[in-house]
């Protein structure tokens, strides 16, 4: 364990690695500073990059990105208003507040020495986690890795969401996604709906840039957000300094609750910051000062939100069990550079291990430090209209999901993908409890098949077994219990919610694809078939409670047609989903007649000129500096974008930066 350790120390202070953990440090820095992505979006933005790359080297720039992105996302929080990412909701009741009242620079400063606490706490205790967890683990055999695989998929589906039937309903969503392509044991493909695309499984990067990046541009979009008329800075920063000292133990409950909560998979990112403010109202004095600009608002949830990620990697690492939509990109992300999370990571490669302890401590200095330094640049970047970033942003998602395997199905998948996250955004329907079900697809498979190969029936009087078993029906009989009784109603529902057509058709449609998957499967062998034969059935049963409380409600302000909470403006939705939707599919079809990176470039400088209503010179400009963009990548990475139509009739070899 020294040794690993030395080896570790070593290895984090080359400055190759410094180098690597900076430069993903500061790509974590922007995807939060950016309202609509957050560390899922990011990270699969970047696991094409790392492919290749040595290990510990792409560790760096991972977790460099997944430490800092609840870091810098306290900017548009406090500054404008938007949460940047799930995990800055609550900031935004009293940071924004304090930044109205000129006391901008304050709530920063409060909320960066927070996080920076926050994520080298949650790395302290995930050194701990890993030392006093290795006797546990290395007891732990295939029926106990199944039953938390399942503890996990439950916890998820059960904790995520305001209806438990949704959450699990799209766990089942994301494994008959996952159970799409070639199965492991037979190598027969499965509902490959006649493309070549499928022979191999979707790749992570598509679907978790459909689930997480572009639903939230769209939406965004949708509700036409504001941006700051001024940077609402103000003076400040040794004052939040002071606030957070004269508030620390409070700020340690909170990194505690961080960890402990992070680290049980299903809650994560997406309630961490609630119930640290929570925690904070019911244990301070002057609780009517919350929500009106109170500092203790701001350094609660930004304790906990950075610690959640030391909790978050206890399950990640040693059971391979992904605690958040985020840890899921990561996983795969490790396994894309060959690293495999479990006994033999913790056993056999203890330095790895040390290095991303060490990395999220360093990751988390480094963010804080260079917040503070860019605070007043950025600020004034909250001037610019979404709608100059989305065009943008949109091509950065496409070249992205371009990158899994450099093919059209690519992005097709991501396409269609992104439809199915866009409307489980608009009806509430949780979207990391799909991605952890799809991540966790090929494990489930592999699991069940080696269980019940190794042990039969008799898995199931192993006592840890059991005492797994337990919880998981413990679980969900509890959590179906209190959001049966809750009732929770969400006033800030989106306009589409005022009666229950559109979600009974996405039900249809959700059906549909259930049936064609049940009725290929049924065609093949034990070992092709039984896997999509459970996921479909698995779904269909938690379908069908939710279909019954649907017809049962008492219209649409039922907490069955809740939605994801929206913060409107004072013009409403500007337009419907399908409109953007109608956009990116343009986008594509314009691709497909005269190639990806024309095709960009066109979308660019269209939406630029009709949305945005910038000028054609403006609107030009930002299309070729794109197209640059696009060429240098394509010239450094050897990448060969895909041609259109035209261009293939024509047999025309377009010039760099075109091709």
């Amino acid at each position: 364990m020294l040794d690993a350790g030395i080896a570790a120390l070593v290895a984090i202070t080359s400055p190759v690695h410094i180098l690597h953990l900076f430069f993903g440090v500061a790509i974590g820095l922007i995807v939060g500073i950016l309202p609509g992505l957050g560390g899922t979006a990011g990270l699969a933005l970047l696991l094409p990059f790392v492919f290749g790359m040595d290990p510990s080297l792409a560790l760096a720039m991972m977790i460099g990105l997944q430490s800092v992105t609840t870091t810098s996302d306290t900017f548009p929080s406090v500054l404008m208003g938007i949460p940047g990412t799930s995990g800055s909701q609550a900031t935004v009741l009293d940071g924004f507040p304090l930044a109205k009242k000129g006391e901008g620079a304050r709530a920063l400063s409060a909320a960066f020495i927070s996080s920076m606490f926050g994520g080298v706490f949650g790395a302290l205790v995930l050194s701990v986690a890993i030392f006093f967890a290795m006797p546990i683990i290395l007891a732990i055999g295939f029926g106990e890795q199944m039953m938390l695989v399942v503890l996990a998929l439950t916890m998820v589906g059960m904790l995520t969401g305001a209806n438990a039937w949704k959450g699990l309903a799209s766990c089942g969503l994301g494994l008959m996604l996952g159970s799409l392509g070639a199965a492991p044991f037979t190598g027969i493909e499965r509902l490959d709906f006649g493309t070549d695309y499928l022979i191999d499984p979707l790749p992570l990067v598509v679907v978790g840039l459909a689930m997480f990046a572009t639903p939230e541009i769209v939406d965004l979009l949708r509700r036409q957000e504001t941006i700051s008329e001024k940077p609402l800075m103000g003076q400040g920063w040794t004052a939040g300094l002071k606030d957070w000292l004269a508030n620390k133990w409070l700020s340690l409950r909170c990194a505690a609750i961080g960890c402990l909560v992070g680290a049980l998979p299903g809650l994560g990112g997406t309630v961490i910051d609630w119930i640290a403010y929570g925690h904070a109202m019911q244990t301070t004095n002057n609780k009517e000062r919350y929500g009106t600009g109170d500092i203790r608002g701001v350094i609660a949830p930004e304790s906990a939100n950075n610690a959640k990620e030391g909790g978050a990697l206890v399950p990640t690492l040693l059971f391979g069990i992904p605690g958040s939509g985020s840890m899921a990109i990561l996983l795969g992300g490790f396994v894309l550079i060959g690293i495999e999370p479990g006994v033999e990571m913790v056993t056999d490669d203890l330095d790895l291990v040390y290095l991303i302890i060490w990395s999220v401590a360093l990751a988390n200095i480094l963010g804080a430090g260079t917040c503070f330094f860019l605070a007043p640049q950025i600020s004034k970047l909250t001037t610019i209209k979404y709608t100059l970033l989305a065009p943008i942003m949109f091509g950065l998602i496409f070249f992205a999901a371009f990158q899994a395997t450099r093919s059209w199905g690519d992005l097709i998948a991501l396409f269609i993908v992104s439809v199915l996250g866009i409307y489980m955004k608009r009806f509430g329907w949780p979207r990391p409890a799909l991605l952890i079900g799809f991540v966790l697809a090929d494990q489930v498979e592999e699991l069940v098949y080696q269980t019940f190969t190794v042990y039969g029936l008799s898995a199931f009087e192993r006592p840890l077994v059991l005492v797994l078993s337990a919880l998981t029906g413990l679980s969900v009989f509890a959590v179906v219990k209190f959001k049966a009784k809750s009732g929770k109603v969400d006033k800030d529902e989106a306009h589409s919610n005022k009666n229950s057509l559109p979600q009974l058709t996405f039900l249809l449609f959700l059906f549909g694809f259930i049936c064609l998957l049940f009725f290929d499967a049924i065609q093949y062998d034990y070992l092709t078939g039984l896997f999509p034969i459970f996921a479909t059935s698995l779904t269909i049963a938690f379908l069908v409670p939710l279909v019954f409380q649907m017809i049962k409600a008492d219209g649409p302000n039922s907490s069955y047609y809740d939605t994801e909470r929206v913060a409107t403006t004072s013009g409403g939705l500007s337009k419907s989903n399908e409109h953007y939707i109608l956009w990116i599919a343009g986008m594509l079809l314009f691709s497909a007649l005269v190639g990806f990176v024309i095709g960009i470039a066109g979308f660019i400088l269209i939406f630029l000129l009709i949305k945005a209503r910038l000028s054609l010179l403006k609107s030009t400009s930002g299309a070729l500096l794109f197209v640059i963009f696009l060429g240098v990548l394509s010239d450094r990475l050897t990448l060969q974008y895909p041609t259109g139509f035209l261009q293939d009739s024509a047999g025309i070899n377009l010039p760099w930066p075109l091709q």
